[in-house]
């Protein structure tokens, strides 16, 4: 993060815009609270190797990999590092997909999902309203990622078209 902000001064710019200000109507206001966020939805399993942008994942169990906070640019890191389906959390539904590997959209909360149905790949609101259980929600999650893996289902964003790909430039990405 030091490298990064020193990057985004060096170009006169910084974090003023991370949060953005979705994220900070909806009640996000420093990027510790971003980050908290999506330390919790990785799970609880190990971190077992972290990447550099360009680095090739290989082996197995949670990788985790340096990318900028933009939403495609992003995206494009994890397939260019080998990804064969993305899952890709959001809160406030951002509209993305890949031209080479599928992304499931996974909505953090349903009133989302309600919202934007055509984007959203699953809904896991349910684990915040106690409809659901974190296991439950992850067998439903792992039924969508084989069935869109083996080709029984598309995502909503193959189905949109939406084949976004931006590679970063390793500048500043805010």
């Amino acid at each position: 993060m030091r490298d990064y902000a020193a990057r985004a001064k060096a170009v006169r710019s910084g974090f003023d815009m991370n949060p953005s200000p979705g994220n900070i109507r909806d009640g996000l206001v420093t990027d510790a609270m971003k980050s908290a966020g999506a330390a919790r939805k990785g799970g609880t399993s190990p971190v077992t190797t972290v990447l550099d942008y360009p680095e090739y994942a290989s082996g197995s169990g949670l990788h985790l990999q340096c990318t900028p906070g933009n939403d495609v640019e992003c995206v494009t890191a994890q397939v260019g590092a080998g990804a064969n389906v993305v899952l890709f959390t959001t809160g406030l539904g951002t509209p993305t997909g890949n031209p080479v590997a599928p992304v499931l959209k996974i909505s953090t909360n349903s009133d989302l999902a309600k919202r934007m149905p055509g984007i959203i790949d699953i809904d896991t609101g349910g684990v915040i309203s106690g409809d659901k259980t974190i296991a439950q929600m992850g067998e439903t999650i792992l039924e969508s990622v084989v069935r869109v893996a083996s080709g029984e289902i598309r995502t909503k964003a193959e189905g949109l078209g939406q084949d976004d790909f931006i590679p970063w430039k390793r500048g500043v990405s805010l």
